[in-house]
Formats: structure tokens, sequence, C-alpha cells
């Protein structure tokens, strides 16, 4: 029983310590650089929306006025089942690089990512969501790594504005661990999942997503570095956003997206098989292993529970305590602007916004076991 108390604490550091040291070191001894050059190849930006007034109007106007060639550049806006002024709004723009494909009802992202891919007229597919602003270069940094013929997907980087808030602050600092996972593993042979906001893949290897896929931003990826191709991240490519201050909101966000990494696992199960998968070792180490911890640290909390008739499990069950009540404090404390509880809240936030992701990663397990979980998504937004 203590050996399995002990095994499970340590698959927890080596999770969030030990493998991210691991790759650091392994993309620092045996890197395999992109042979990125500066190419115009013709681009199809595509953007499934659903009720973007808000938002929708900004998108286009940056859009319109990134550097890169009119002749060899179009933006497809699949309306699917809008109800709100974003049709209207996005045919206002006369640019002939404009195009509105409206769907009938409903019906999820990804069939209307699937009608506007087989739309495209050109050779690198941009994916993109309504919200985030473009850098004006950014479309010309991703699409540079095309040079490279072994790369057939590239993610840019997401910047989040800072914000005061707890659940901001914990946020915007696991982006900024996810990142550098994703640029170590990049610089290996491929990252595990895009950034939705900003990323492009080559036309020629996209493949149908199922409808019922939720991370389409990992699934793509993944199917192209089955095909032999490397999927790869570069931060000069950057996209921004504000992340909402919002628990609800991120526990909403984060189930769902946890809920998708069990359909991947499924779904792409060849990817942990290390004789024919060349990233079989991340998807355990950054995929797998992230998404079980939850269950990890019930258990250790039960299993230091039953050897409470010892003293160092007496001592580990004190740091457990302290650990939990600080997640508690800031998460009661989030909110606070002075005093005392904005203190609190600063020294609080790394564990209330741990405790927050892992609880949301054990919803998500339930709802795929449940199968409960919608296709469509009532989008996000900042708070």
């Amino acid at each position: 029983m203590s050996l399995t108390l002990w095994i499970f604490i340590a698959l927890i550091v080596y999770c969030y310590f030990g493998y991210p040291f691991l790759i650091w070191m392994w993309s620092r001894l045996f890197a395999r650089p992109v042979n990125k050059k500066q190419i115009t190849p013709s681009v199809s930006v595509v953007m499934s929306a659903w009720n973007e007034e808000d938002v929708i109007r900004g998108k286009l106007e940056n859009f319109l006025a990134l550097d890169y060639p009119p002749d060899k550049f179009e933006i497809l806006i699949g309306s699917d089942g809008s109800t709100d002024q974003t049709n209207a709004i996005v045919r206002e723009f006369t640019d002939p690089r404009v195009r509105l494909v409206e769907l009938e009802g409903r019906n999820g992202k990804m069939v209307t990512i699937n009608h506007l891919v087989k739309l495209a007229r050109h050779e690198i597919i941009v994916f993109t969501d309504a919200r985030q602003i473009f850098e004006k270069d950014a479309i010309r940094q991703l699409v540079a790594n095309f040079h490279d013929p072994k790369v057939g997907c590239v993610s840019g980087e997401l910047m989040f504005y800072e914000r005061d808030g707890a659940t901001a602050k914990g946020i915007n600092l696991y982006w900024r661990y996810e990142k550098f996972m994703r640029d170590c593993e990049s610089r290996i042979h491929s990252m595990l999942g895009a950034t939705g906001a900003i990323y492009a893949a080559r036309k020629s290897l996209y493949r149908d997503v199922p409808a019922d896929v939720v991370l389409d931003d990992v699934f793509i990826p993944f199917q192209i570095i089955r095909q032999g191709y490397r999927a790869i991240f570069d931060g000069s490519a950057r996209a921004f956003d504000e992340v909402a201050d919002n628990p609800k909101e991120e526990y909403r966000r984060k189930a769902r997206t946890l809920f998708g990494n069990y359909q991947i696992f499924w779904r792409c199960r060849q990817m942990f098989n290390p004789v024919t998968s060349p990233v079989a070792l991340q998807f355990f180490s950054h995929k797998f292993l992230r998404v079980i911890v939850p269950f990890l640290m019930i258990g250790v909390f039960v299993l230091n529970i039953l050897l409470l008739d010892q003293t160092i499990y007496k001592f580990l069950m004190l740091l457990q305590l302290i650990f939990y009540a600080m997640a508690a404090i800031g998460g009661l404390a989030r909110g606070q602007k002075y005093g005392m509880l904005r203190l609190l809240s600063r020294v609080c936030y790394i564990p209330y916004v741990f405790c927050l992701l892992n609880f949301s990663a054990l919803i998500g397990f339930l709802r795929y076991i449940g199968s409960n979980q919608q296709i469509t998504w009532d989008k996000a937004r900042a708070n």
C-alpha cells in the first residue's frame, strides 16, 4: 500500500516536473531545426462562426489588414446557423477575399470546418476562431515553415493580455507552461496539439474530422503526424486574446477540453505505440498522465489516510491539507483587490488553479463515460 502511494506521487511529480525537464534536455541535445524561409503560398483562412456579432467585424478588419499578398489570400466564414447579425455584418464587407458560407441550423464546428475546407481554393489552410486578433505578419510567419517539405502543420502562439484576478493569473501561468512544453516537443519532432485560434495545415493532408470530435486542434495535427509529417510550434506567429477571470467559465472550457482528450486517446490510440509513433513518449507523458492526475491525487489522499499510524504519513497528510486549504483560500479570495485577502490571493492562486484544472479533468472523464458532452459550444467571453 505504501509502495502504491509513492508510485502515485512519483507519477504526479514526473508529469508536472520530471517530464518537462526531460523534454527540455532532449530538445536541446537532439533538436531538429525547421527549414523555415519566407514564402507566399496561396492561403485560405477558414472560420466557423455562431452568433459572433460582437467580434466578427473586428476580426475581418484585422484579417484584411494583414501583411499578405491580396491575390493569394481568401477568408471563408462558415456561419453555423447564426441567429444574430453575424451574417449581415459579414455581407457588409465587399472585398472579394471575404466569402460567407451560410449553413442551415447548428451542425457543430467540425461539420462547418469540413465543408469550408472542401470549398477552399488554396494550398494552405489557416484555422482560426472569431475572437482573437492576429499580429500583422502572423500568416507570413506561419506559412514560412511550409518551406520545409516535412512540415505538415504549424501552430502559432496565443498571447493573453494580463489581468489581475487569481483565475486569470493562474490560467496565464499554466498557458505559458503549456507553450514551453509545445515548443520543446516541436523541436524534437512534433507538438501534441495546436493552438485552435491560430494554426495552419497543408490542404492535401487534411482529412475530414468526425462531427463529434471536440478538439480539432489536436485531432488534425495527429492525423498529419500519422501521415509521416511534422506538426510544429512557431512562437513568432502570434494572436492576442484576453483570458477570462471566471472560474465557472474556465471549468466549463477545461472540462470540455479534457472530454476531448479522452476522445483522442481512443480515436488516435495508435499514437501510444512507440514502434510506429514518433510521439509515443510525449503522448503518454504529456497528454495521458495529465488527465489521470486527479485519480492519482485521490489515490494519494485515500492511501495516506490508511497509513496515518506512521509519522511520515502524518506529515504527508499535513502537507496535503495545507495545499488544499491554500486552494480553497485562493478560490475564496480570487476577486479581492485590496488588503489581506488580495495578498492571500497572490499567494494561493497556483494551488487554486491547479485544483480547478484537475477537478475539470475529472468532470471531463465523467462526461466521456456518460457520453454527456454537446458537439456545439456556447462560446466564452472574457469577463
